[in-house]
C-alpha cells in the first residue's frame, strides 16, 4: 500500500477560509495546545503531528520530522496478522530500533544523540476482532504509547479484505472492532481511532460515521482523527472541512483532531481555526518537509517561518539516507530515497530538473552524485 503523492493543481481549501478568516500567522500567535493533549501522551506539546502514511512513515522519516519540530508521530498502518505472524512491526516498525543500531552508544546515549522516536502511536489495522486485539497486544509490548486504530484506510484491495475504510459501512463490526482492542489494552494507555468523514456521500455512510465516532468516545478512546474526505474520494477532490467542523460543532470537550489538505505550516493553523479541531494530522504535506514542523513552531512563537537553505536540504536528504540504510539496507535504501528525492526536490531553486534527476538515479551512487552535485557544500 502507498498514498497517491500527487499534489492538487489548485489550492483545494475554500478560498473563503483564507480571505475571511484571520490571517495564519495571528491565529498561530494565539494558539496553544489543549493541555488534555500532553497529560495523555507527555512530549506531545503542540497541536500538529505526522500522519501514519503507507509506504512512507517508517523510522528514518520519523526521526528526521522530530528532528524539525515534530511532537508526535504515527506509524504507517500495521496488519494485525502480520504483527501475529513476526512479520512488518515486530522488528523494522520498533520505535527503538534504530535507537539500539545506530551511533556507537548504548541505547540512551543514542537517544540523547537524537534517535528518540517517541511518543508515537502504533497504528493497527485488520478484519476480525480477535486478530485486531492481538495485533493491539503486540503493539503495546513493543513500547507505543499509543494504540491508533485505522478504519480509514482507502485502498482498494483493503475493502476486499474488509477492513480499513471498509468498515464505515458495517458499523456494527466497527464498534466490535473498537470494544474489543479496548479491552486488550490496558488502562492508562491512550487508544485513538483514524477515521474518514464518510465513506462516501450518501445520508447513511455519514450516520454510520457518526455512529462509529460516538461508540469510540464511550468506549474510553481518547480522540479521533478524521480525515475530511470519504473513502470513495481516496485522494481525489478538495476535502470537506465544513463536515469537519460541523462535527466537531457538535461534539463539544471531545479531543477530534483533523486531516486533509495540509500541506503547509500556514493549513495547519487554518484548519485548527475553521474546523475547531484539538489537532491537525499533516500527512503528504510532510513527505519530503519536513520543515514544516519548524515553520509551524516559528509562527507560533511569532516567527516568520522560512524555506529551507540549501545546506539544511542537503543535511536532511543524507541523515535520512543513513538512517534508512540503517533501517532497510543499502539496496532497498536505495529505493526508498529515489522517491523522497522526487519530494525534498520541490524545495530546490531548480525544483523540476532535480526532481528528473532523482527519478532517473538507479542506484545509490547516482543517487548521491545528485545530492553532492545539486546540493553543494558552502
Amino acid at each position: 500500500m502507498s498514498v497517491d503523492l500527487e499534489r492538487p493543481r489548485e489550492r483545494p481549501i475554500d478560498p473563503r477560509i483564507v480571505a475571511e478568516g484571520p490571517r495564519a500567522a495571528e491565529i498561530a500567535r494565539r494558539t496553544v495546545v489543549d493541555p488534555r493533549i500532553p497529560r495523555l501522551v507527555p512530549g506531545f506539546d503542540a497541536p500538529f503531528f505526522q500522519a501514519g502514511l503507507a509506504g512512507y512513515s517508517d523510522g528514518p522519516m520519523r526521526l528526521v520530522a522530530r528532528r524539525h519540530g515534530c511532537p508526535f508521530c504515527i506509524t504507517e498502518a500495521l496488519l494485525d496478522r502480520t504483527l501475529i505472524n513476526g512479520g512488518k512491526g515486530r522488528r523494522k516498525e520498533d520505535p527503538d530500533l534504530l535507537a539500539c543500531e545506530c551511533g556507537t552508544g548504548d541505547l540512551e546515549e543514542n537517544r540523547a544523540a537524537g534517535l528518540e522516536d517517541h511518543p508515537i502511536a502504533g497504528q493497527v489495522m485488520g478484519t476480525l476482532p480477535h486478530e485486531m486485539a492481538e495485533g493491539a497486544s503486540i503493539l503495546v509490548s513493543m513500547g507505543y504509547e499509543v494504540i491508533d486504530v485505522n478504519m480509514a484506510c482507502p485502498v482498494k484491495k483493503i475493502k476486499k479484505a474488509s477492513r480499513g475504510g471498509h468498515f464505515l459501512t458495517v458499523p456494527d463490526e466497527a464498534i466490535r472492532v473498537l470494544r474489543v482492542v479496548r479491552d486488550a489494552v490496558p488502562e492508562g494507555r491512550p487508544l485513538s481511532v483514524k477515521l474518514r468523514r464518510s465513506y462516501d456521500d450518501t445520508p447513511e455512510m455519514a450516520r454510520n460515521l457518526e455512529r462509529i465516532l460516538d461508540a469510540a468516545f464511550d468506549l474510553g478512546y481518547a480522540w479521533a482523527t478524521i480525515h475530511a474526505r470519504t473513502v470513495v474520494q481516496r485522494y481525489l477532490g478538495p476535502s470537506r472541512w465544513e463536515v469537519l467542523a460541523d462535527l466537531v460543532r457538535r461534539r463539544p470537550g471531545r479531543l477530534i483532531f483533523g486531516s486533509g489538505d495540509v500541506w503547509t505550516a500556514e493549513d495547519i493553523f487554518l484548519m485548527l481555526e475553521h474546523c475547531g479541531v484539538a489537532a491537525v494530522s499533516v500527512a503528504r504535506g510532510c513527505i519530503g518537509n519536513p520543515w514544516i514542523f519548524r515553520q509551524a513552531r516559528d509562527l507560533m512563537a511569532g516567527r516568520t517561518p522560512r524555506p529551507p537553505m540549501l545546506a539544511e536540504q542537503r543535511r536532511a536528504l543524507l541523515e535520512h539516507f543513513e538512517l534508512a540504510v540503517v533501517l532497510h539496507g543499502e539496496a532497498r535504501a536505495s529505493r526508498q530515497m529515489r522517491k523522497f528525492g522526487i519530494r525534498f526536490a520541490e524545495h530546490h531553486p531548480a525544483a523540476e530538473e532535480v526532481r528528473r534527476e532523482f527519478i532517473a538515479c538507479e542506484s545509490t551512487a547516482a543517487w548521491h552524485e545528485v545530492v553532492a552535485r545539486r546540493y553543494p557544500v558552502e
